[in-house]
């Protein structure tokens, strides 16, 4: 059989096979997806999900002079194949190769570079008012999934859409729920009459002419619209929709690329601002993906016939995320006032046991993040301890709430960071560099960074007990016990722990950065050069006995971070050295580059930004030697 995928290198040639071609089209992409993510790892059920949305719109549209936006980006593997990337998509997700997320410096199909959710719609109407400004006649589509739309940016940008009247769809890929037999029939019925040219040119010509009655004109043309819609929301629910200024149309099969391409035919040529739901399935076209989305939504290798995912022996290493799930379970077993909040991430951030052992102190708020953050300091303010479970680069996205809602209260909110640092191939969307520097400049909050499991279980403990605002941030990797390294020492706030003497050189090392500091004094003790190494433990505050001590004893500290040098833990003993005027020490900051770092592997990333030991070892050699 022939292989249409491989004909296709632009969504032009997509337009020159029948539609009677396309269900078997969608079933070669869905087997490229599902082979190349098995060997490469990758979000595989919501893509699975949107295939034929992806086929119908880029068969309805004119891409790139017709935009379409994904939110998230987790869906839009589909669409990278159909827009010149299936000759390379073995390449996903590695380093140099194609992103994981719609990536604008990738493709001009990719209007915006995306990997945080609900910000579709806003992002489309921008287009579409820039289009407007321009005096151009291009289509914008918005499409957004059903988790993505509870957050505020979505019904901020639909309020705003609905009421400037314009020319944008927005397309719900809805994946909760099956379409329902008692009603799909007359639902697909009346979509296909109001979407009908001649029924919205009669509509609208009826309306002038309701409106123009003297004195009874706008009456009536309410009293009718109400009626209408009372009808319409019996038989379609989209009332909600059709308040906020859209025209609803709805639901309809979104694996059926029939049906999506005659609605997207006929709703493209209104031009107001029209809302389309797609009931879809996660996962579809493959048995364990549907049975299972959550365990397939973001998927490392694995068997295609089996299912299963693959395990070695370093799997068997506990996490930092897993040392923080058990944990937190042991410390709401002994106190009852202890809770914890997510944001739509019960399983990647580590709470899922938690929720089925205290259900009801458990709140997953969807994909709301400033919601979480406030939500929890209402939590502390009524006496309990809430713990906020989310990944450090959506904290990014409350970070007023952070400042008014937290810290100005100074309420004991307890914020557990899971992906600071360099998270590898989901790219620059999702890396948590930043929150050292967004975190250690807030006024009543703790920051911490563990080196080890054992450690983060530790702070865990006493950040519930201190009765501030605390942060811990640990990086996506294995919590490997530190050999040699004391874990015996009383944690006290803003105090460091000394791993290591040495009186040539001091290591002051950071949460994962510790463990390479501990790599590198072993391997300069082999040239002669004797490293102290020390767990630094406090962002804020900053151990300052510990920071003169060392400035008078030795004239060189190396200070190491994962996460942009600028403002970051570095720049924190710089501005102490500065104020103390301890002018004599000589202070190096390595860490990451004030820049979007790009996706792939986190060990080759490391070593690219020269933050593995080897390297980092061979900077500080060389630096002596001057």
């Amino acid at each position: 059989m022939t292989n249409m995928l491989d004909d296709i290198v632009s969504p032009e040639d997509l337009k020159k096979l029948d539609i009677s071609q396309l269900d078997n089209l969608a079933q070669e992409i869905r087997q490229k997806i599902l082979r190349t993510i098995s060997e490469k790892g990758g979000h595989l059920s919501a893509s699975l999900g949107a295939v034929e949305l992806a086929i119908a719109l880029h068969y309805c549209l004119e891409s790139p002079r017709d935009k379409i936006v994904w939110d998230v980006g987790h869906q839009s593997y589909a669409h990278k194949l159909l827009t010149g990337r299936s000759k390379h998509f073995d390449t996903l997700r590695e380093m140099g190769g194609i992103s994981g997320f719609p990536c604008a410096k990738e493709s001009e199909h990719d209007p915006f570079t995306c990997g945080h959710s609900s910000t579709s719609i806003s992002s489309a109407l921008g287009l579409a008012t820039a289009r407007d400004l321009k005096g151009e006649d291009s289509k914008v589509v918005a499409v957004i999934g059903d988790a993505a739309l509870s957050a505020g940016l979505a019904f901020e940008g639909m309020n705003h859409a609905g009421h400037a009247r314009s020319n944008l769809v927005v397309i719900l890929n809805d994946n909760e729920h099956s379409i329902s037999k008692s009603v799909g029939a007359m639902s697909k019925y009346l979509n296909n009459v109001i979407a009908n040219p001649l029924y919205n040119k009669v509509r609208n010509e009826a309306e002038k002419v309701v409106k123009s009655i003297p004195k009874l004109g706008p009456v009536a043309y309410k009293t009718v619209k109400k009626f209408q819609e009372g009808i319409k929301n019996l038989l379609v629910p989209g009332i909600l929709f059709e308040e906020l200024g859209f025209r609803y149309f709805g639901p309809i099969d979104g694996h059926d690329v029939r049906q999506l391409i005659s609605m997207l035919r006929k709703v493209l040529t209104l031009e107001e601002p029209i809302f389309l739901r797609a009931i879809t399935k996660k996962g579809k076209g493959y048995k364990f993906a549907e049975e299972d989305p959550t365990k397939f939504h973001g998927v490392s290798l694995f068997d295609v016939d089996t299912g299963k995912v693959s395990v070695d022996d370093e799997d068997l290493v506990k996490t930092f995320t897993e040392c923080f799930g058990e944990e937190i379970v042991k410390l709401a077993e002994k106190d009852s006032k202890v809770t914890a909040v997510t944001a739509a991430m019960p399983d990647g951030t580590g709470l899922a046991e938690f929720s089925r052992n205290f259900p009801e102190r458990f709140f997953d708020v969807g994909i709301t993040e400033a919601h979480a953050v406030t939500f929890s300091a209402g939590l502390a303010k009524g006496g309990q301890k809430p713990v906020v479970a989310i990944y450090s680069t959506f904290l990014q996205r409350a970070y007023d709430q952070l400042i008014h809602d937290v810290a100005l209260q100074e309420l004991p909110v307890v914020f557990c960071l899971d992906r600071a640092g360099l998270v590898g191939k989901d790219g620059p969307t999702h890396h948590g560099v930043f929150d050292i520097t967004y975190l250690r400049n807030l006024p009543n909050f703790v920051v911490m960074a563990p080196k080890d499991g054992e450690e983060l279980k530790r702070m865990l403990e006493k950040a519930l007990e201190w009765e501030k605002p605390v942060a811990i941030r640990y990086p996506r990797a294995k919590a490997v016990n530190l050999v040699g390294a004391s874990s015996c020492v009383v944690l006290e706030i803003g105090k460091s722990e000394f791993l290591r003497e040495g009186k040539d050189v001091t290591i002051l090392a950071l949460g994962s950065m510790v463990n390479t500091g501990l790599q590198v004094s072993e391997v300069l003790s082999k040239k002669g050069i004797e490293a102290a190494v020390i767990n630094a433990r406090f962002i804020k505050p900053l151990d300052s006995d510990m920071i003169e001590k060392i400035a008078h004893e030795n004239k060189t500290i190396f200070i190491l971070e994962e996460g942009i040098v600028s403002g970051g833990f570095g720049s924190s003993v710089l501005e102490f050295c500065e104020r103390e005027n301890l002018n004599n020490v000589k202070i190096r900051c390595i860490g990451l580059p004030d820049q979007f770092i790009e996706h792939g592997a986190r060990r080759e990333l490391l070593r690219k930004y020269h933050l593995a030991p080897d390297e980092v070892a061979a900077m500080i050699e060389a630096e002596l030697r001057q």
